[in-house]
């Protein structure tokens, strides 16, 4: 039988996540291939062998850089599944709370009501507002939403943008140059990517801008077109700043903003502008608004019972009444 000597062109995966650590995929798939010759250089996969068991291999490696792409990740299960029946570009998971696959097959969820719906409105709203307590998962949901939007093509970059406003603490005195400062007020949003996206692959996408993280003032002047831009910690910018971040989206562009009007951290209180915003696009076409509420906290049990406490000591006393202690 005659032998066919092709190159494939390894493209829109990095080669050190698709061949594993020391190769160790790539040595698995040629286990799995034992009459072919597989040579792997860099991006170049050099197959000899018979040519229909090129073209099957060949489909099936295909198969496997689209998993990866859509899912980000791959393990020698996905491997030996992959190379056994493959993998189509449009296999999609069964359970249909899954927003996106994070990293090592982390399954990112809609795990409350409240995350079901911001999920559900997304499809037919372009600017969503998703407003409740601290670990509720607003933020979290948003940016699942956004990597599956940016791994399914439908945008072209993710923004992520909180005002650069201080909870108490002066950074000011820091060391390092401005964005070294302003890194502090940005960490959740790193900490929540580095859960979807490869590292690898997030270090790229932040060199050639696919995904930006910046504070509120660095949008100003922008039209963003073709992008998926989360404003976080809203309950912290000024109804003109508010303003300002509403009038930049641009052509196929998904907006969500997301807050907690109990930790306004503005010197004065009113001047936050979230609610405000809200009640003046109140009715709009294409709008959307979400209401967490503590049901939907997903971080550490206590954290509900803390949100209630202090929601308790609204008056600031940091005293119960004698009925309320009652009921606890």
């Amino acid at each position: 039988m005659s032998q066919t000597d092709r190159e494939i062109i390894i493209e829109g995966v990095d080669t050190r996540e698709l061949y594993g650590v020391n190769d160790a995929y790539i040595e698995q798939i040629k286990a799995l291939h034992p009459k072919l010759k597989i040579i792997a250089r860099g991006s170049t996969l050099r197959v000899l062998g018979s040519q229909a068991d090129i073209d099957d291999f060949e489909h099936k490696m295909k198969g496997l850089i689209a998993y990866y792409n859509r899912y980000g990740h791959i393990s020698r299960e996905v491997v030996a599944q992959s190379f056994s029946r493959g993998f189509s570009r449009e296999e999609q998971p069964a359970d249909n709370n899954v927003i996106v696959y994070g990293n090592n097959g982390a399954i990112i969820r809609a795990r409350t009501v409240n995350q079901q719906r911001l999920v559900e409105l997304y499809d037919s709203c372009d600017l969503l507002f998703a407003t409740g307590p601290a670990g509720s998962g607003k933020t979290y949901t948003a940016i699942a939403l956004a990597v599956r939007a940016l791994r399914d093509k439908q945008v072209k970059r993710v923004i992520l943008t909180r005002p650069a406003v201080e909870a108490g603490e002066k950074l000011g005195f820091l060391p390092g140059d401005l964005k070294d400062k302003l890194d502090p007020y940005l960490q959740p949003l790193y900490d929540a990517l580095n859960d979807m996206i490869p590292p690898l692959k997030l270090q790229k996408y932040m060199e050639d801008g696919t995904v930006q993280i910046a504070p509120l003032a660095y949008m100003r002047g922008r039209t963003l077109d073709n992008a998926f831009v989360i404003l976080d910690e809203a309950q912290n910018t000024t109804i003109s700043q508010i303003k300002m971040f509403l009038t930049r989206m641009g052509r196929n562009a998904k907006f969500i903003v997301t807050g907690d009007v109990t930790q306004i951290d503005l010197p004065r209180r009113n001047d936050s502008g979230l609610t405000r915003a809200m009640k003046i696009v109140e009715g709009i076409r294409g709008i959307g608004f979400v209401e967490f509420d503590k049901r939907d906290i997903v971080r550490h049990e206590l954290v509900k019972h803390i949100v209630d406490a202090f929601d308790r000591d609204a008056d600031g006393t940091g005293v119960k009444s004698p009925d309320k202690e009652n009921n606890d």
